[in-house]
């Protein structure tokens, strides 16, 4: 289903396809295919002005968010692993033409506490075991009808099996995923969907 699904994908733009090949030949991860159509569908429905990406790689999510959203929107994105951060970055320069990206280089945990609120939209796409910890800061910068969209959730299907049938180098990642999930669908402040969309992602709305 999913296979048929993106055979219907029109594509992105070209230096988009590009990157994504590029990536997926040096072993980045990259959202999905349907992430992808997602995110744009997103970009064209919310009409964010003020983008918070947790986790850049080399900035394809980046560059896809701002090709497909409004010509005044901004997007800060994070990323902490050195290699990644100048591949990153030359592509910004590179494909950024309107300058909407602004790229933080550090630890999404201790960047986050000097962020202000005043984002409509974040997309959390870094360390899954992080994400329940980076929860708290999120909700406090994220605006009243602001959308977390949080991507990678469902772990290939480890999320639904019992902590003793994963890895144990797993458990942790795999404790806390489930942390995160019972977390968005149980606090008062959001309202939380789960989609197979990908490898599983939530869409939750700050009341």
């Amino acid at each position: 289903m999913t296979a048929f699904i993106n055979s219907l994908d029109p594509g992105n733009t070209p230096y988009l396809d590009e990157l994504e090949r590029k990536a997926k030949e040096d072993d980045v991860p990259i959202i999905r295919k349907d992430t992808q159509a997602l995110l744009k569908f997103l970009m064209v429905q919310s009409k964010p002005k003020n983008i918070l990406e947790v986790g850049c790689a080399v900035g394809f999510s980046a560059l896809l968010m701002a090709e497909y959203s409004s010509a005044d929107t901004k997007i800060t994105t994070i990323e902490k692993y050195e290699k990644r951060i100048p591949i990153a970055r030359q592509n910004f320069i590179q494909y950024d033409t309107n300058n909407k990206i602004t790229l933080m280089e550090g630890d999404a945990t201790e960047i986050l506490k000097t962020l202000s609120p005043g984002y409509d939209f974040i997309f959390m796409d870094a360390a899954k075991g992080q994400y329940i910890n980076f929860l708290p800061d999120c909700l406090r910068i994220l605006n009243k009808g602001g959308l977390l969209v949080s991507d990678n959730v469902l772990q290939d299907g480890d999320v639904i099996e019992s902590r003793f049938a994963v890895t144990r180098r797993d458990r942790t990642i795999h404790a806390r995923m489930r942390e995160y999930l019972y977390e968005l669908k149980h606090n008062d402040a959001l309202n939380t969907v789960i989609l197979t969309v990908g490898d599983g992602m939530t869409l939750s709305v700050k009341l």
